[in-house]
């Protein structure tokens, strides 16, 4: 054993740093064991008693993947049409649009790039038409003499920027759930993928990624034109039953009067209420050109985020009449947290602007005393409250929330921020925590089954020799679960298949080892000198077969996302391990066994 005191050190600390860092796991593990036998009662009062201790371990434990623990896969395209539409402001037309809706279909026909497709589009129609008459960037410097390909350069600037701000605000929000080890990687030129381990409340999350937290404050429409314009529209709809037809009995028929109901002490801001099934159909009658003709300048309708329950158990939504630009956006907002009205104990949520907000808020609310102001959030009216008094404080609440949870998610997307354009799902797949399960006992198996197999084969082949590798091999997966632990990495099933790769890589190193030893015993030298000749003649070939293998996992790594990545992650750490149990722990074994010139080792 002389000289292998550095490596019994090193050993010994690498050792217990693996048992430091897979302590919380252990631990976790028979906590949940532990509670598993409570009742739904006895367990929710324990979880309240020890918050504190649960929430630090499962800080610190080995995070299970999405395939293992179950959870949510969401795929979520950035609006990138939306986003040329909004950057063209004031300059838009219906021309711009009809560009961008035909670039749109054929970019998802084919598979090619929107913004590519939209100067094809663009130029066909006109080969000297110029972009440029849609955007301008003073940063940019993009002007009226800029040419197509400069305002295309720009606006690809413009959406890559826009999905890299994506990706943070949902990294916030995601962070701000609660979601252990959570994996969001950008995709393609305009795609993000969330993998959110653990999750069972979809449309929650599902409202969590896809909300654009687009506050607005807009002021109520003129109370006496709305109305007008109410009357006007329902007779507009009054249609007289054919008098030719004499099977006809029914009176006049009205499409809108179908669909919604009045009331008579309805406020003038309120175009009527209808059913949640009703909306889209009561919408495409109000956006008619016609229609349209008769709204009130700058007037715009929307439906409330909230139903309103009737007499009779009846549930209907409220259509407001509102201002079409917004007064304040929710750029103002500085601090947003959850209140309780102290009447209902109601949650709602209240917001704190900044100096700049104050002094526009308070100039809208002593303007319109009397007068409802809209609290608008992603095109829905969440509160309409009518101003009492002038506000100077630059304070605001948002009310009409079902429970607390609700308040939360909302509080968490307006200190995220806005999106800087909508997101939509491409694709949702939800693992249920059964087949979370089902795959751990299969991934426990394959390993158990090929450390077994291994085992078994190098303690038959190589006799002692082969038991020590077989220890080796043990505290290499030891070793690897230690590593991943403190990198805070996440096991996943293809990483347990790289595990089962390492088991077998682990021991080529010893097979090497072993069989240059038994050829230096042929060659006539002692036990301990073919012993250190073995090691010494077999070094390059395992260092090769290591680094080459290495590389590969370093580039899955670097490109791979999800399984890949997984699998690359765990392959380069069970690398790093087994080159150490092979090298380091299995001469440490082997020199104290041949410690005595009397005593020999079987090499098979």
């Amino acid at each position: 054993m002389q000289g292998n005191g550095f490596k019994l050190g090193v050993i010994a600390a690498f050792f217990a740093l693996t048992l430091y860092y897979l302590y919380p796991t252990i631990i976790w593990n028979l906590e949940q064991r532990q509670m598993s036998t409570f009742s739904e009662e006895e367990r929710t009062q324990y979880e309240m008693d020890n918050a504190e201790k649960l929430s630090n371990l499962k800080e610190n434990i080995l995070s299970l993947g999405l395939d293992l623990q179950g959870g949510m896969h969401v795929t979520l395209e950035v609006g990138t049409p939306q986003l040329i539409l909004e950057l063209a402001g004031s300059n838009r037309d219906n021309e711009l649009d009809e560009v961008v809706q035909l670039a749109q279909e054929v970019a998802e026909e084919n598979d090619t790039d929107f913004i590519d497709e939209m100067q094809l589009e663009f130029e066909r129609r006109d080969s000297d038409a110029r972009l440029s008459r849609y955007y301008r960037s003073e940063s940019q410097n993009i002007t009226r003499r800029s040419t197509n390909d400069e305002i295309v350069a720009f606006l690809k600037i413009q959406r890559d920027a826009a999905l890299d701000r994506a990706i943070e605000i949902i990294r916030t929000r995601v962070d701000r759930f609660g979601v252990t080890e959570p994996s969001i990687v950008k995709q393609g030129q305009s795609r993000i993928v969330v993998e959110l381990p653990g999750v069972d409340d979809e449309e929650r999350v599902r409202n969590l990624l896809k909300g654009t937290a687009r506050l607005e404050f807009r002021t109520g429409a003129d109370a006496q034109d709305f109305s007008n314009f109410r009357n006007r529209a329902i007779e507009f709809y009054n249609v007289e039953a054919d008098s030719s037809d004499s099977l006809n009995l029914s009176g006049p028929s009205n499409a809108l009067l179908e669909r919604m109901s009045f009331i008579q002490t309805q406020s003038p801001y309120v175009f009527g209420y209808a059913m949640a099934e009703d909306t889209a159909a009561i919408m495409d009658l109000l956006s008619t050109s016609d229609i349209q003709r008769l709204m009130p300048r700058n007037t715009v309708v929307l439906w409330g985020s909230r139903s309103i329950g009737f007499e009779g158990g009846v549930e209907q939504f409220a259509l407001y009449g509102i201002r079409d630009n917004a007064e304040l956006t929710g750029e103002v907002i500085e601090e947003a947290s959850i209140q309780f009205d102290p009447t209902t104990n109601v949650p709602e949520v209240s917001m704190g602007m900044n100096s700049e907000g104050a002094r526009v808020w308070s100039r809208i609310t002593g303007a319109n005393i009397g007068k409802p102001i809209a609290i608008v959030l992603d095109g829905y009216v969440v509160s309409y409250p009518n101003v009492s008094t002038k506000i100077t404080g630059g304070n605001s609440s948002i009310t009409g929330l079902e429970n607390v949870a609700e308040a939360e998610d909302l509080v968490n997307i307006l200190l995220s921020g806005a999106l800087p354009a909508p997101l939509r799902i491409m694709e949702e797949r939800t693992v249920g925590a059964t087949l979370g399960e089902s795959s751990i006992q299969a991934g426990f198996r394959s390993v158990l089954f090929g450390l077994s197999i291994v085992a078994i084969f190098m303690i038959v082949y190589y006799r002692t020799g082969g038991g020590v590798a077989d220890l080796a091999l043990l505290l290499n997966i030891i070793f690897i679960l230690g590593i991943l632990a403190g990198f805070k990495a996440t096991l996943t099933l293809p990483g347990m298949a790289g595990i089962v790769l390492t088991i077998g890589m682990a021991v080529d190193a010893n097979v090497l080892i072993f069989d240059r030893i038994r050829e230096e015993q042929r060659g006539g030298k002692t036990m301990k000198a073919a012993i250190s000749a073995g090691y010494a003649n077999a070094m390059s070939a395992i260092i090769d077969a290591n680094v080459t293998t290495g590389f590969v996992a370093l580039i899955l790594m670097s490109f791979g996302v999800g399984p890949i990545k997984g699998f690359a992650v765990t392959l380069l750490a069970g690398i790093a391990c087994s080159l150490f149990s092979a090298i380091v722990i299995t001469r440490v074994v082997i020199d104290y066994l041949t410690r005595n010139k009397s005593e020999a080792v079987s090499f098979g």
